[in-house]
């Protein structure tokens, strides 16, 4: 059997194979997924790789199967790795860290001012794939950059470290990382100036350095020589998927709960009367990370926010549940209770993720300002993942989120519509739209059923 393009999904436990055909046509199609364990132990990811292939060839019935073009995405090597250094939090060490999220990072350190030596101490525990450096508006100030820029090099880590401070320091930074052998990307800053975030060019050079940084996993080498196209990471990937979406149907959040993590990716500049009261800037596409939210790894932790007295008038058969658990559930009450913690992780992270208004009380009278992300123009509440996709109740869970909250929260209102990713191929079709835009476009749009 022949298909024009497979998207391997290479995670840190599984790895997903889809099946695309159709593409440069009017219908593109996707026919069928199979799946197998990631083999980073083993030394070779291109075992499970084939394994997933050989579970796709059975799923679709064919005797052999070949394919015209594969890409991918990953997180097999651990994900990306990241520490973020800035000079003031609020402002270019908040631009920096939204960059970062947005490729895919896994932020792991993040710091505002001068590094000390303890944060040398824990950037070396780290360990990071790539290290950012951040600081200054263009042609303000320059010396706590340099000075970390400095701290960093003297480790001696050998780090690929991306620079996106002070336009001034570029050249100068540039000398420091030629004399110490060092590779560096320098990209636009962050914050140029005052209320300005421009957070695109180094989500770019983010991900191809998670390119470059991913071939080192064992047998990534090998599967670069399979992959004619980009891999990133895997939550980039939804990104990515989210604004080919937005661009088509507009603003939109997608929610996208897993057994370890719950991420946000929200693609919206707010509205025009929420704007106008902004405290600080917000990036168009923003990701939130919640490593506390997961709905098998964490379980714990979403258990304990809810309350063991509360889940049990719930649920009188907790204890029952809870020793029983499986990834993936199997009867009816079990589909009710991941739901019930499903509900928490899409709330809880809503509450994270969104902005909200405060209110000041002058000589004046009283006075409206807005801080954080404002979702009241989001138009389309998505939903994907393993719970978002498979769970009954799943746009129940989700159309929680338009009455959830009060009055000063900037959560999505009345007027937005629940879609689900019912063939649960989102992060596929973000990489998928950096070679064939127009077909993964289509196919978003067919898993949405719109």
């Amino acid at each position: 059997m022949k298909v024009n393009v497979l998207v391997a999904e290479i995670g840190s436990t599984t790895t997903v194979v889809n099946a695309f055909n159709g593409i440069a046509t009017e219908n593109p199609a996707f026919i069928g997924q199979g799946q197998a364990p990631t083999t980073v132990l083993e030394g070779d990811v291109t075992i499970g790789l084939k394994g997933a292939i050989e579970s796709l060839k059975e799923n679709l019935q064919a005797d052999t199967l070949t394919w015209d073009d594969m890409l991918a995405t990953s997180s097999a090597a651990g994900g990306l790795k990241m520490t973020v250094h800035g000079l003031v939090y609020d402002m270019t060490v908040r631009a920096a860290k939204e960059a970062a999220l947005g490729a895919g990072g896994i932020i792991k350190m993040i710091t505002a001012g001068r590094l000390r030596r303890t944060d040398l101490k824990k950037i070396k525990e780290v360990n990071p794939n790539i290290i950012l450096v951040a600081g200054g508006v263009d042609y303000g100030e320059r010396d706590t950059a340099l000075y970390n820029m400095e701290m960093i090099l003297s480790m001696a880590l050998n780090i690929p470290i991306i620079y996106a401070g002070n336009i001034e320091n570029q050249e100068e930074v540039r000398l420091m990382c030629e004399e110490a052998n060092n590779q560096l990307y320098i990209v636009e800053n962050v914050y140029p100036k005052i209320d300005t975030l421009v957070v695109e060019p180094t989500r770019k050079v983010i991900q191809d350095a998670f390119e470059e940084h991913i071939i080192h996993a064992p047998g990534m080498a090998k599967v670069r020589d399979l992959i004619k196209g980009p891999i990133i990471p895997t939550p980039g990937a939804v990104m990515e998927a989210a604004k080919v979406l937005k661009e088509e149907i507009g603003d939109l959040i997608i929610f996208d709960v897993g057994g370890a993590t719950t991420d946000l990716h929200s693609v919206t500049e707010g509205s025009s009367e929420i704007n106008s009261i902004l405290i600080s800037p917000e990036p168009e596409a923003k990701r939130t990370v919640e490593g506390d939210l997961g709905v098998f790894v964490n379980l714990d932790h979403v258990v304990e926010k809810i309350g063991i007295d509360n889940l049990k008038k719930e649920f009188p058969d907790l204890e029952e549940l809870l020793e029983n658990y499986n990834p993936i559930p199997k009867t009816d009450r079990e589909k009710q209770f991941v739901e019930r913690l499903a509900k928490e992780a899409v709330l809880t992270s809503l509450e994270r993720h969104a902005g909200h208004l405060r209110y000041f009380y002058t000589a004046s009278g009283k006075k409206t300002l807005a801080e954080g992300k404002d979702l009241t123009a989001i138009k389309y509440i998505i939903g994907t993942g393993g719970a978002l996709t498979r769970l009954p109740k799943r746009k129940e869970v989700l159309e929680l989120v338009k009455t959830h909250g009060k009055e000063e929260e900037l959560y999505p209102t009345e007027v937005a519509k629940v879609l689900i990713d019912e063939d649960y191929i989102l992060s596929s079709l973000g990489v998928l739209s950096k070679s064939y835009y127009e077909d993964a476009l289509r196919l978003m749009k067919k898993s949405l059923r719109i």
